[in-house]
């Protein structure tokens, strides 16, 4: 169950040993990279990577980082937002916090003047896929890497 406490946060020195403590499940470790390797790709990444703490209350119970205004296709002609990573807390799964999150990075998507968040995910038994097509992301016929990529019509 969501608490009105529920939110995002900026990792900063006071919580980011909180955030490098959240694990997925162990048959989920193929699907997203730990928050160690997110944390260290916002560091080179200032500009478009936006790494939060999902905390309910004064627990943290997962990890996002978005992305903003990427070049996608390398040359200037694909600029896309969107969802880069999410790992809820193996403790925490199945109560909303990962529709919080993709709720959230939406939110910020809009603000910032978006009409799509995209997202990749891993295939596979234990992967996210139902999780996202769920929340109503559409696979647009694309793969990066071995991934599937969803997009959602924020309009």
């Amino acid at each position: 169950m969501i608490t009105p406490g529920l939110r995002l946060e900026e990792i900063t020195p006071r919580n980011i040993d909180a955030a490098l403590a959240i694990r997925v499940r162990p048959e989920q470790e193929f699907a997203v990279s730990p928050v160690v390797k997110s944390l260290a790709e916002a560091y080179v990444h200032p500009g478009t990577a936006w790494p939060r703490l999902i905390v309910d209350g004064d627990r943290p119970v997962g990890f996002l980082m978005a992305f903003f205004d990427i070049d996608w296709a390398d040359d200037g002609t694909l600029i896309r937002s969107g969802l880069w990573r999410l790992n809820i807390d193996a403790g925490a799964q199945g109560r909303g916090y990962g529709r919080f999150a993709v709720e959230s990075v939406a939110a910020e998507i809009r603000r910032r003047g978006g009409t799509e968040l995209y997202v990749t995910w891993h295939p596979g038994e234990h992967g996210p896929e139902n999780f996202y097509l769920g929340l109503g992301f559409r696979t647009n016929g694309e793969t990066v890497e071995g991934e599937t990529v969803g997009v959602l019509g924020l309009g």
